[in-house]
C-alpha cells in the first residue's frame, strides 16, 4: 500500500463516522483562529495545525530510532500513525474526551478538509525535521508550545495532560479565562 492511500483511508473513515466534508457553516477559509465553538477545527488550518507540525517533528526524531538508512519507510509509518490518530482523533470516545476541557465545550470532530489538512501539517513537520538541524527543531517546538499556550492557552503537552487527566480544574478554568461569554 502505498502512502497516497493513507489518506484515503483516513477521508474514508472519518466520513463513516459521520464528520463533515467541510464546516457546517458552508465556509472553507484557509485559517480560523476560532479555539471554540462550531467553527473549530472546520476549515484547512487553525491553531491546532501547529499541533500537527509538531508530530511531524517528534515523529521524524522517533522514527529515526528505527535501524532505517533511507527516510522514505520512516515518513510513511508517520504518515500512517498521523492518519490514525486523525481517525481516533474524531472518534466518538475522542471526541467525549475532548469536550471535557473548557475550551472544547461544544467539540463535534474536525471537517475531512481540516483532517487531511493536518496529515498534510504533519507531513510538512517530518520534512522541516528532516532538513533542520535538531537543535532548530527543538527550538521550533519549544516557541511553538509557548505561543500557543500563550494565543489559546492550549498545545500539545496541554492536550495531552487533559486527555489523560480531564478533570483537572486548573488547567480548565485558566482555559475558561479565555472564553468570552456572549
Amino acid at each position: 500500500m502505498g502512502a497516497p492511500l493513507l489518506p484515503l483511508i483516513q477521508v474514508a473513515a472519518i466520513k463513516a463516522m459521520g464528520q463533515p466534508w467541510i464546516s457546517p457553516s458552508g465556509q472553507v477559509d484557509i485559517w480560523n483562529g476560532q479555539t471554540y465553538g462550531p467553527e473549530n477545527s472546520q476549515h484547512f488550518t487553525d491553531w491546532y495545525t501547529l499541533d500537527h507540525v509538531l508530530h511531524g517533528f517528534i515523529f521524524y526524531h522517533l522514527t529515526g530510532l528505527l535501524p532505517w538508512e533511507d527516510v522514505h519507510p520512516r515518513f510513511f509509518l508517520a504518515l500512517a500513525v498521523e492518519s490514525i490518530w486523525e481517525i481516533l482523533e474524531n472518534s466518538p470516545y475522542i471526541i467525549r474526551k475532548y469536550r471535557t476541557t473548557a475550551l472544547a465545550q461544544g467539540y463535534s470532530g474536525d471537517s475531512v478538509i481540516n483532517s487531511v489538512s493536518d496529515t498534510a501539517a504533519m507531513a510538512v513537520g517530518f520534512w522541516i525535521a528532516h532538513f533542520l538541524p535538531t537543535h532548530a527543531t527543538v527550538a521550533l517546538a519549544v516557541a511553538e508550545e509557548l505561543l500557543l499556550a500563550y494565543n489559546i492557552r492550549d498545545n500539545l503537552l496541554i492536550n495531552i495532560f487533559t486527555l489523560l487527566f480531564p478533570d483537572n480544574k486548573v488547567i480548565s478554568a485558566w482555559q475558561s479565562e479565555l472564553i468570552i461569554k456572549p
